[in-house]
């Protein structure tokens, strides 16, 4: 019986190393602007901690869920969240509309959502957002405004390029323009209206069942809480 105890503890102790050190694969997927400005160099950090681990990263920007089993972790931005998905929020964050003040000074500056349908709009194709039709939320709760513009992408980065050389008016996320709002370089239009869109880890399993998704999931949390892409003024 001895014998039979002291295999036990062993197995125990064996098992509580394998879940402080998890071991393998993890297939990742992100959107381009965040998963290269946030997701990656977090990840330098997380495989010096947990050197058993993997990490294949892969930035793409779908408009798709990616299919089942193509990857282990989905790092998203957007609310829209289908209900038969895992999922934890890492973040805060939301998305504002602003414009170059060039464009202002040239085309005005709309002073109520209804507005935007005559101004050059910035349009991005996000996954979670039907195309051209901006959800807000403002002090009489949600409006929904159907915009267009003579341009439009589906890559952040592009379109954000785009609404500093005075091309039109933008939505995106406070964690890629509000260092420009706070230097000027944009200006924001509307103030009193955002589109909440936090930052979710998408999973396919329990975090119970997978030390290496708990590890990744619980390490983003903590890295993207302390930068509060969503707190405070833009």
């Amino acid at each position: 019986a001895q014998h039979l105890l002291g295999g036990m503890e062993r197995m125990l102790d064996e098992l509580d190393q394998i879940r402080s050190q998890p071991r393998g694969l993890v297939r990742m997927a992100s959107s381009l602007g965040f998963g290269r400005r946030h997701v990656a160099p977090c990840l330098v950090g997380l495989i010096e901690r947990y050197p058993g681990l993997q990490v294949r990263l892969e930035l793409v920007d779908d408009l798709q869920e990616p299919p089942s089993g193509s990857f282990d972790l989905d790092i998203r931005i957007g609310n829209e969240l289908s209900p038969d998905v895992v999922a934890r929020k890492l973040a805060n964050n939301h998305r504002v509309l602003c414009a170059a003040p060039s464009y202002l000074q040239r085309r005005g500056v709309p002073m109520q959502p209804c507005d935007l349908a005559r101004h050059d709009c910035l349009v991005i194709k996000e996954r979670d957002q039907p195309f051209g039709l901006w959800r807000l939320s403002g002090p009489g709760g949600e409006v929904s405004v159907k915009v267009a513009g003579l341009m439009s992408s589906n890559h952040g980065e592009v379109v954000r390029h785009w609404a500093l050389q005075g091309q039109g008016i933008m939505l995106r996320s406070i964690w890629d323009v509000g260092p420009l709002l706070r230097e000027g370089a944009l200006l924001e239009v509307l103030p009193g209206y955002r589109q909440i869109a936090d930052v979710w880890a998408v999973y396919p399993v329990k975090l119970s069942e997978s030390a290496r998704l708990r590890v990744c999931v619980e390490w983003f949390q903590t890295r993207f809480q302390s930068l509060a892409f969503g707190c405070g003024g833009a």
